[in-house]
C-alpha cells in the first residue's frame, strides 16, 4: 500500500502547530503516512489589521523573520529542509524558550549545515512573493477564518481535503496518536462537515 500524502503548513511562531507538528511525526511511526512540511504565515494572514491586541500586532512583525529564513533555506536546499529546519527552531523557540531573532535562526541554521548567511533573510523582502505563494497554497482551500496549522490529505473518494486543526495539548503519542489521525480522516473526510470546536482551558504542553 502507497503511504497517504500529508501536508502540513506552518508557522514556526505558533505553540500549536508545533504540538500539531509533533504529533504528526507520531503518527508517521504507527500509520502508512509521507508527511510534507510547507510554510505558511501569520503575518500574512494579519497583515494590515488594526483590531489586534497590541500584543499579537508585535507578534505578527517580529514573525515575518523566521517564515522569511524558512523560504530562504527552501529555496537554495529545496522543500525536504523545511522539517528538519522546522524542529530546529521549534526545539529551541518552544522548548528552550529563545526568543524569535538571528540567534535563533543562526543556531538552527548551524545544527543544520545549512548557510547562516540565511539568516539575513529574516530582515528582507526578497522571499516574500515565495511566501506569499506558499501560504496562500496552503489557506486557500480552508479560508482566511482559520490560521495554523492546516492539513492537506487525499479524501476518501482520493480528492484532496483541507482542514484547520486539530488544536490539542498535549502531544498524543504511539497508538493515542494513530486514534486520533483515524478520528481526524474520518470527520474530515465527510462532505458537508465543517467544525468541531470547545473553548481552550489549557495551555500549550509540548512534553
Amino acid at each position: 500500500m502507497m503511504p497517504t500524502s500529508v501536508d502540513m503548513w506552518f508557522d514556526p511562531i505558533c505553540p500549536w502547530a508545533w504540538i500539531t507538528s509533533r504529533w504528526l511525526l507520531e503518527v508517521q511511526q504507527v500509520r502508512e503516512i509521507e508527511l510534507r512540511f510547507h510554510v505558511m504565515s501569520l503575518s500574512v494572514l494579519n497583515e494590515g489589521r488594526t483590531d489586534l491586541p497590541q500584543r499579537y500586532r508585535d507578534l505578527f512583525e517580529v514573525g515575518w523573520g523566521p517564515v522569511r529564513v524558512a523560504v530562504a533555506a527552501e529555496r537554495k536546499y529545496g522543500p525536504e529542509v523545511l522539517g528538519p529546519l522546522y524542529t530546529a527552531l521549534g526545539t529551541r523557540h518552544h522548548h528552550d524558550r529563545v526568543p524569535i531573532g538571528r540567534d535563533l535562526y543562526v543556531d538552527a541554521l548551524t545544527e543544520l549545515g545549512l548557510g547562516i548567511e540565511l539568516a539575513d533573510a529574516a530582515d528582507s523582502t526578497e522571499y516574500d512573493e515565495e511566501l506569499r505563494r506558499s501560504h496562500l497554497a496552503g489557506m486557500e482551500p480552508v479560508g482566511e477564518e482559520v490560521g495554523t496549522p492546516v492539513i492537506h490529505v487525499p479524501g476518501p473518494d482520493g480528492r484532496r481535503i483541507a482542514f484547520f486543526g486539530p488544536v490539542v495539548t498535549p502531544i498524543p503519542r504511539g497508538a493515542a496518536a494513530g486514534r486520533l489521525w483515524d478520528g481526524v480522516l474520518l470527520v474530515a473526510g465527510t462532505d458537508g462537515f465543517f467544525e468541531l470546536k470547545r473553548t481552550r482551558t489549557r495551555d500549550p504542553e509540548f512534553h
